[in-house]
């Protein structure tokens, strides 16, 4: 769980570790160590603990109350932070400085959650879900910053029970001020050290390491090895997850550019055409995110569409038997989007079929998703594309043999996505995988349906687990032998700036957050034979 600095006057300066406070969580300074390299207990050195109640703060710092307010919509609202925050950080009118703090504290603090809850358990005389979920929320956000940030302890617990006492409520503040004392005490690593003391079992070592449920990161172990990577990368991946996510954007082909961003700190991106890189704050101030020309979309995700977009097709539109390839012209094509919802790859594939000269069909069974599909591509002309609300299993009876290329980015566990979605790590359980496996497979069923033969369909998840991906495409290829894999990591090497993607299972090709800083996408190139 990487920390970011100390973010302002009012998260508290850095003091070089002089006096009471001094640096915590990774690269620290200042720290008092004893032969075995161990942090000692520091609590005496506290100034904090001596404040007299007119001296302690009485109000919600606004980035603190971001992070707080975050962290609330997604316990009690089923949210997602990566949609909740820039609505509050602009809310508060926080600036740069002030919402890269926010944004490391609502997403550390949700990322070590696992982590933390360990921690306070230690701390608090009572099970953790006999506490107001709102105390507890604020717990972490105060953990988070005593364990992981370089931010001074006395500013942390300061301005965490300053918040307390000015959002919950003054007694529920003395509660907090003492748990947080007790969290003090101890270093991250001695914590660590403390909880797993008699721990053996390596599962559990790096479920509470890493903040990840163990059924994960069996999971992940699992899915390293199905695709052909070791299981001893199993660390990196799990620090992966747990890494600050950088904010990938892409130009839309045709109708976007980057200069806007690249001008306010962006950086160009090196795995993908179009591409840039941005530490994050608030993109909607970009004329360019507003209008949808630039759109935050992960490395990956773009990658995969534009590997279905270029790939060679066999044969022409309503004609079998000429086998010439066709490297991805597109002139006259119908191209199908299954599940678009809620827009970012039909955006890219739109914009593609505008320069190759293709139609779009964007199917969205949800009426409010659809509506973003539609606000997504209205940035591209619309005799280009069309949205669909409906069945996407259904859409392949309706239409048979109708399209030249089709993506079925199917709804999965998001286990691929868990560094920029770091709530759902908690929310996820096994029973998912198993209770979306039969909708996998009927929307492959479908988009297979829907192809036309010579074409070409891409099955995309954001999850690298085998029941979800190569099991799915090894159960479709069973049962039909008119269909063919096609190399998918040649396809991703063809359309990246690098050209050294490697592939995965048989054909298959699976990225990876420790080896490309991107998402865990997978993909699956199937050609129906002409």
């Amino acid at each position: 769980m990487s920390g970011s600095g100390t973010g302002g006057n009012s998260r508290g300066q850095r003091s070089g570790g002089q006096g009471s406070g001094g640096q915590r969580g990774s690269g620290a300074g200042g720290s008092q160590r004893n032969a075995q390299g161990r942090e000692r207990n520091r609590t005496s050195q506290r100034s904090f603990t001596e404040n007299a109640p007119s001296q302690r703060t009485r109000r919600a710092d606004p980035a603190r109350l971001v992070a707080f307010e975050v962290l609330r919509a997604v316990a009690s609202e089923d949210a997602y932070a990566n949609l909740v925050l820039p609505a509050r950080i602009r809310h508060h009118g926080l600036d740069k400085r002030d919402a890269g703090f926010a944004t490391e504290l609502s997403y550390g603090a949700l990322r070590g959650q696992g982590t933390y809850d360990a921690v306070l358990a230690r701390c608090v005389d009572r099970p953790l879900d006999q506490l107001d979920p709102a105390i507890l929320d604020a717990l972490r956000i105060g953990a988070h910053q005593l364990l992981a940030m370089r931010v001074p302890a006395h500013a942390a617990l300061d301005q965490t029970v300053g918040l307390a006492r000015a959002v919950i409520g003054a007694g529920p503040s003395t509660l907090i001020n003492a748990v947080l004392r007790k969290v003090s005490a101890r270093s991250l690593d001695e914590w660590l050290e403390e909880l797993l003391r008699d721990q053996t079992d390596e599962t559990t070592v790096a479920s509470v390491r890493h903040a990840h449920p163990e059924w994960i990161v069996r999971a992940l172990r699992q899915s390293l090895v199905a695709h052909g990577r070791p299981v001893t990368e199993i660390t990196a991946l799990l620090e992966a997850d747990n890494a600050a996510p950088v904010v990938n954007l892409v130009a839309l082909p045709g109708l976007g550019s980057l200069d806007e961003a690249l001008e306010n700190g962006a950086t160009a991106g090196e795995l993908v055409e179009g591409s840039a890189l941005s530490s994050g704050g608030d993109l909607g101030r970009l004329a360019s995110v507003r209008e949808g020309s630039t759109r935050v979309q992960d490395a990956g995700s773009q990658l995969v569409a534009r590997a279905l977009a270029a790939v060679d097709l066999q044969g022409s539109r309503g004609g079998a038997g000429d086998d010439a390839g066709r490297s991805g012209s597109g002139q006259g094509e119908l191209w199908l989007d299954l599940c678009a919802g809620p827009g970012g790859k039909a955006a890219l594939l739109g914009a593609l079929a505008l320069q190759s000269g293709a139609r779009l069909l964007a199917n969205e069974p949800l009426p409010h998703r659809a509506k973003l599909v539609r606000q997504a591509l209205s940035i591209v002309p619309g005799d280009v594309w069309e949205v669909r609300t409906g069945d996407g299993r259904e859409l392949g009876s309706e239409q048979p043999g109708t399209f030249d290329r089709v993506l079925v980015d199917v709804p999965c566990s998001g286990l691929g996505a868990l560094r920029r979605r770091p709530e759902s790590r908690w929310r996820r359980s096994p029973k998912d995988l198993a209770d979306l496996g039969p909708l996998q497979r009927d929307l492959l069923k479908s988009a297979l349906a829907a192809v036309r033969p010579g074409g070409v369909v891409a099955y995309v998840t954001c999850s690298p687990h085998p029941a979800e991906t190569t099991a799915v495409v090894s159960d479709a290829l069973r049962k039909r032998d008119d269909l063919e894999l096609l190399d998918a990591g040649a396809a991703l090497d063809n359309v990246s700036l690098t050209g050294h993607l490697e592939s995965g299972h048989e054909g298959t090709a699976q990225l990876w957050p420790h080896l490309h800083a991107t998402d865990a996408m997978f993909l699956a190139l199937i050609r129906k034979k002409s």
